[in-house]
């Protein structure tokens, strides 16, 4: 990240430098990336064989881009990875407000102080990191927060005409010259204000008053929006839409792995004393993937990746907390813990009419039951698919264990490593289960692919799970049932 020491227009000129467009710079950039072999988006998972080759293809058109895709799709993420493919420095004439290029200034400003200055015009060097611009559009977004409007001040100080351009006060886009400047949900931009980003695509003019002024601004604009049919709140008006060169599609991750490559890059833990059974990392996914078939969540909001991400934090930080009020250096996640991660889920799922109804709260902890059912049908038999007449299940010794004794577990939220050991090993029909099906886990995570069988009998009707404000109960669920009659 060394500075160039070019200081002045001469010793820039000498030096053999070549003005380039933002586009060719990341145009040719690109393009040595991908002859080079090397990863052209680096950690940006799932999109590999789809968004990626779009968006590669895009920007070696010079075209501006709309990443169009429900949210938590890493659209703002990509636009800002796109950063790394510019030139490292860039000279800009000193004292300009929209980053003039030395070599072709483009405003009043800067082409009169070369004018003034000629070989001895400073030159200032902008880094990369410097030059992207975001802003998220909102309603109250304005033509003179993005393009600029008139500074009567500086009229009537300068003793100049509206018309022209040095009583201009530029807005964001002109300001972000030479820079990438990104547009957030586009849709919700009110359509007047879109209207003026016509000229500025098409014909690298602005419109300030009334005043045209033809000011080539050399920006790469990256959109992002939702898709039309899925937001009530705008869209994209058409005119703005066809002078957009590409418009790419994105996608949530269509595999477990990808999901958690996702999470785990993004989730910010620090669990070094906690240990994490993998199956809890799939569960993280499963309730994810969950949410997004439910008939419960509005599918037109999506579900964002950001719940796997805040639900694995909370998820961690409950056996945080339980370890400290039980003085515990070590522990281990366990499958009761997931009770810890409805606030994560509550905030990321828009609910259907029936699932306000139901409550958020109800709705999440099914979206665990759903993602439990999904683990518990990897390694276990489906109930329904066994039972015939007159033949026993794999499940009859457990069930049985529950009925004849009329035994009840109760899991509590604060159990001790001891204590949530104690009552899970007093089920020894457990292990012969786990011994059957469960030969790939690991020792250690025994005890979590145990809770995974009980949740997951409750999934099928055959036990009864009870959510308590303290913990978890499992109990028979006929047994349950005939006493209550009684």
């Amino acid at each position: 990240m060394i500075k160039p020491n070019i200081k002045n227009l001469e010793e820039l000129v000498l030096s053999g430098y070549k003005s380039k467009s933002i586009k060719e710079e990341l145009s040719d950039n690109l393009s040595k990336l991908i002859k080079s072999g090397k990863p052209t988006f680096s950690n940006i998972y799932g999109y590999e064989n789809t968004v990626i080759p779009d968006l590669e293809r895009a920007i070696l058109s010079k075209h501006n881009i709309n990443l169009l895709g429900l949210r938590g799709q890493a659209k703002t993420r990509l636009a800002r990875k796109m950063v790394d493919l510019l030139d490292e420095w860039i000279p800009v004439i000193s004292g300009t407000e929209i980053n003039d290029d030395p070599l072709s200034p483009i405003s009043s400003k800067g082409k009169q102080i070369i004018k003034e200055n000629g070989k001895k015009t400073k030159v200032n060097w902008i880094h990369r990191s410097e030059r992207f611009y975001e802003k998220l559009a909102t309603p109250d977004v304005t033509v003179s927060d993005l393009i600029g409007d008139i500074d009567p001040i500086k009229a009537a100080s300068l003793k100049l005409s509206y018309s022209d351009e040095n009583v201009i006060h530029f807005g964001m886009i002109p300001r972000a010259n030479r820079c990438i400047f990104v547009i957030n949900e586009l849709p919700d931009l009110q359509a007047r204000i879109q209207v003026s980003l016509f000229s500025i695509l098409e014909e690298k003019e602005i419109q300030i008053r009334g005043f045209k002024l033809r000011i080539p601004l050399d920006i790469q604009f990256v959109f992002t929006a939702n898709p039309e049919d899925y937001t009530n709140r705008g869209s994209i008006v058409t005119p703005l839409k066809d002078r957009i060169g590409s418009q790419i599609i994105t996608h949530y991750p269509y595999t477990l792995n990808i999901a958690k490559k996702i999470t785990q890059q993004e989730a910010d833990t620090s669990n070094e004393n906690i240990h994490v059974p993998e199956l809890a990392r799939d569960l993280i996914e499963e309730i994810n993937f969950s949410a997004r078939r439910s008939e419960y969540v509005d599918y037109k909001s999506g579900v964002s990746a950001r719940l796997s991400i805040t639900a694995f934090e909370n998820l961690i930080s409950t056996v945080k907390r339980r370890m400290l009020i039980n003085s515990e250096e070590k522990s281990l996640v366990r499958l009761s813990d997931f009770s810890g991660i409805i606030p994560a889920i509550n905030g990321k799922i828009e609910l259907v009419y029936e699932g306000e109804e139901q409550g958020a709260d109800q709705i999440s902890f099914q979206l665990i039951d759903d993602g439990v059912k999904s683990i518990f049908l990897k390694y276990f038999p489906e109930i329904s698919k066994l039972e015939k007449p007159n033949e026993e299940t794999p499940y009859d010794s457990l069930l049985n264990w529950f009925i004849q004794n009329d035994n009840e577990v109760f899991i509590g939220d604060e159990f001790t490593d001891k204590e949530y050991k104690k009552v899970i090993d007093e089920i020894n029909e457990l292990n012969n289960l786990i011994e059957r099906y469960c030969k790939n886990i690991e020792i250690k995570d025994h005890y979590f692919i145990k809770e995974i069988l009980l949740w997951g009998l409750t999934s099928f009707k055959k036990l009864t799970k009870n959510r308590m404000h303290d913990g978890i109960e499992f109990k028979d669920s006929l047994g349950s049932y005939l006493r209550n009659l009684n």
